[in-house]
């Protein structure tokens, strides 16, 4: 390959720009959907985290029978019981979390919080340690992380009763957000041979 294709930008396909224009309306629609999803889920964060906990312990249920289903198929290779074992894992956490969602949610929200913490320490000795380009931006994202961090964990048990479902909420609001922008963007778009 010479360095002049290296270089070179990718091709777009013929007709994919049309293509998008005629489909904007999915990705709008999607869009308004999951701003509408994240918008009820930032309204009431404590009925949505039950809901997203259960979405979770139900998608570990199905991970595990599908471990379990591969299993059966490769028990004649290595590593038959590593998969058996991560089909009991999964299905064990997945029953776990159908049964007490509540204290599901109190775990996650502690993991979370630990997750934080951890990644705003880092963040701010990595930031204050190298002082590359822009690290006060690194630095000011490890002080939130850590201040999110220590607030989640301050109110912890109670703050499991809205965290997951405000953060989801708020993925899904930003989320669908992107997609109306793309919707927009490639409505407005307009070949530069066809100006």
């Amino acid at each position: 390959m010479s360095a002049s294709n290296l270089a070179s930008p990718p091709a777009v396909a013929p007709g994919e720009p049309a293509s998008l224009r005629r489909h904007s309306w999915l990705f709008f629609a999607l869009g308004l959907v999951s701003i509408l999803v994240g918008l009820l889920a930032i309204g009431a964060p404590h009925v949505w985290t039950e809901k997203f906990v259960v979405v979770i312990g139900v998608l570990l249920l199905i991970t595990g029978v599908t471990e379990v289903i591969h299993a059966v198929m490769v028990r004649r290779l290595p590593g038959f019981a590593m998969h058996l074992l991560a089909a009991a894992l999964y299905l064990i956490v997945g029953v776990f979390v159908l049964e007490a969602p509540d204290r599901a949610a109190a775990v996650l929200t502690l993991l979370l919080a630990a997750s934080f913490f951890v990644g705003g320490v880092l963040r701010i000795l990595f930031s204050l340690a190298e002082q590359f380009p822009a690290w006060q931006w690194v630095l000011l994202n490890g002080v939130v992380d850590l201040f999110l961090g220590v607030l989640i964990w301050r109110g912890w048990p109670e703050s499991s009763l809205w965290v997951i479902g405000l953060f989801v909420g708020i993925e899904l609001l930003l989320h669908g957000w992107s997609w109306v922008v793309l919707a927009l963007t490639v409505r407005a778009y307009r070949p530069a041979n066809s100006a």
